[in-house]
């Protein structure tokens, strides 16, 4: 499609795409307007969440300035006299009534009272003794209102402060007006004799409600509206009461005889969230309800904000109308819905305008930029390639070659140590040999004296003997010939006592020398292990040469030689412990025993490669050695090597 056939030109001249082309350019337009639409939507849509926000937020500031007002006041009117209570059992006449009731007393105890009350400006003060009869009041003079004689044992007030505690409650008297009563213990000595208590006035309450500007209620713990700027919401509950409170509160006669009706607004309120939108109603009162919300006869719905009281079980709500709110919430949603769409139709002229015009030629320059730039890449990303790829092949054969060195020279370390455990044995094997042949000898010329005389069993007898002597000695250099064979590295199931076995017959002539005593747990034929028999021999080799060495001096001489199977970061592996008795290795020999020309021998007895090499020697086939000093004393050589197959043969060059 051309690009002038992606843009209709709304003239006579121009006519418009037809056939099947006409029905795609229609599906991209109306794809296109909706995404239009829905942008404005969506900006509306935000717009009118942020401002709804930001006036709820708002709205909530200045709600709760008018509900710390008003808590402010409403506690500074209750709980002023709370304390009063406290005071009364200081005066002589009323613990001398409590001590003693006669006429006298109690016309002194309600002449006080009379005048306290006064004073405070409450409704009235008792005095109850521990029956719950109210026995001292300030209202004797008047016999309508007078409580005098009454049983009033029934109410909290008196029961918690008969208790010994000072409280608090809200109650309709039985008088039928509703008051804050207060209450404290009289205490004679250490005997509560009496209670003590001032009913605080709330008609006062009645004038604060102008300052919320807003409808508002007060509920006391039982979720009992018990004041309202609303008269239709005075006692009604919250919450639906369960049966057994109900008939607390009828027993205690807090709400009189009144039936507490459900609020007809339903509110829910947590003790964690004191904050929700009204959306609804549950009353029949709908109507009556909204208007007296001020809503009207819109749901905007309603804010309702609760603040509890200091030192009070009573909780403040009040109910703001969002009406207003949401008015300018959905102005600001309609300005910016409005102010997407003129931005969006802003861009969509623009940008057809410059598309129109520099369609072609951007597609022409951007095609043959294109072109040139990839062949271009194609190319440098060519060579870069030829040139890593023999880069890379010249590397291999370097690292080949030095990996080929490497292993040659190590091959040359391990045949010039064997060399020199065979120089250093030279002594001791020629020892072993000198008697065989002298034997052979002296055998040899007396089977020619027999033979000559005719002799011919004695002459047999001897050369038996001499057979026997020439198997001693091939028993002798065999061991010889296996351990100097110069080979590489070539790992099979070995059998580790037999190694053991072998490299202790190399040290025989110098263990009866020293007088060493050799205790060798390793037994031939029990532990099988994955490496190569000539190098493992070779490892234990200069382990016991070094051991020997380290008890030259000592008084006792013991080699102890162990094996056991364990199992390591899931790898079974047999651990192969040469132990000596002699003075152990120093902090120093632990840290530096394994780096090269580092040795403990003195000065031209050691060059200080055994150790290093055999480290190598025993990490070829995955094993590990390590040293450290014995609890017992002596140095102990520990090496690890792989289990071999259970059934595997053990290495056939120690049967030839």
């Amino acid at each position: 499609m051309s690009p002038s056939a992606d843009v209709p030109v709304l003239t006579a001249a121009a006519p418009g795409p037809s056939g099947p082309r006409a029905g795609g350019w229609l599906v991209r337009r109306l794809l296109l307007v909706l995404l239009g639409l829905a942008v404005v939507a969506l900006t509306g849509a935000t717009v009118y969440q942020r401002s709804f926000a930001q006036g709820e937020r708002n709205l909530k500031a200045a709600t709760n300035s008018r509900l710390d007002l008003f808590a402010s006041v409403v506690e500074a009117r209750v709980r002023r006299l709370e304390p009063v209570p406290a005071t009364i059992q200081l005066n002589p006449s009323v613990l001398a009534l409590l001590r003693s009731p006669d006429p006298a007393h109690g016309r002194a105890a309600n002449d006080y009272l009379s005048r306290l009350n006064a004073h405070l400006g409450s409704v009235a003060v008792y005095v109850l003794d521990v029956r719950g009869v109210v026995v001292a009041s300030s209202n004797t003079g008047e016999p309508d209102d007078s409580q005098l004689g009454e049983d009033v044992s029934y109410r909290p007030y008196y029961l918690e402060a008969l208790a010994g505690r000072s409280t608090r409650h809200f109650a309709i008297g039985s008088g039928g007006q509703a008051g804050y009563f207060a209450s404290h213990p009289i205490h004679d000595g250490s005997r509560v004799v009496g209670v003590a208590a001032v009913k605080i006035g709330l008609d006062a309450l009645e004038q604060t409600w102008a300052m919320l500007a807003a409808p508002a209620l007060v509920a006391d713990a039982n979720q009992v509206v018990i004041l309202s700027s609303q008269p239709g919401w005075r006692y009604t509950s919250l919450a639906p009461l369960p049966p057994e409170r109900r008939v607390d509160l009828q027993l205690t006669q807090t709400y009189g005889s009144l039936r507490l009706p459900i609020f007809p607004i339903e509110v829910k309120l947590s003790v964690d969230e004191d904050t929700q939108e009204v959306q609804g109603f549950v009353s029949g009162e709908d109507s009556r309800h909204r208007a007296a919300l001020g809503a009207g006869g819109n749901r905007a719905g309603f804010l309702v904000l609760g603040r509890s009281l200091d030192g009070m079980d009573w909780r403040v709500l009040i109910f703001s109308s969002l009406a207003a709110v949401r008015q300018q919430a959905l102005v600001d949603g309609v300005g910016g819905a409005v102010s997407a769409a003129f931005l969006i139709l802003l861009v969509l002229y623009w940008s057809q305008r410059r598309r129109i015009e520099k369609q072609k030629l951007a597609a022409k320059q951007l095609l043959e930029q294109a072109n040139a730039e990839l062949e271009r890449q194609v190319g440098l990303r060519t060579q870069e390639l030829t040139d890593a790829n023999v880069q890379l092949r010249r590397e291999i054969a370097e690292r080949e070659q030095t990996e080929q060195t490497l292993r040659a020279a190590q091959d040359e370390l391990v045949h010039a140590g064997k060399m020199a455990v065979l120089g250093q044995l030279a002594a001791s094997i020629t020892h072993e040999l000198t008697q065989p042949l002298g034997g052979i000898r002296t055998l040899a010329g007396n089977a020619a004296e027999f033979m000559r005389r005719g002799n011919h069993p004695a002459a047999q007898e001897n050369l038996t003997i001499v057979a026997r002597l020439v198997e001693q000695m091939a028993r002798i250099i065999d061991p010889l010939k296996s351990f100097s064979r110069k080979s590489g590295a070539s790992p099979a199931t070995t059998d580790i006592g037999r190694v053991v076995d072998q490299a202790l017959f190399l040290f025989q002539l110098r263990l009866r020398h020293d007088q060493v005593r050799v205790d060798n747990r390793c037994e031939a034929g029990r532990w099988l292990a994955w490496c190569d028999a000539n190098r493992l021999e070779q490892v234990i080799v200069n382990l016991v040469g070094n051991a020997l060495d380290a008890m030259r001096d000592a008084l006792e001489r013991t080699l102890t030689i162990d094996a056991e199977q364990m199992d390591i970061d899931g790898v079974a592996m047999v651990a192969l412990r040469v132990r000596d008795s002699g003075k152990g290795l120093s902090p120093t020999d632990l840290a530096r025993l394994f780096e090269p020309f580092y040795t403990t021998k003195p000065g031209g007895a050691g060059l200080g490669l055994g150790l290093a090499i055999c480290r190598d020697l025993v990490a070829e086939f995955q094993g590990e050695l390590t040293a450290r000093n014995h609890p017992g004393g002596g140095a102990c050589f520990t090496l690890l090597v792989p289990v071999g197959p259970a059934g595997g043969n053990a290495h056939e060059e120690f049967s030839r």
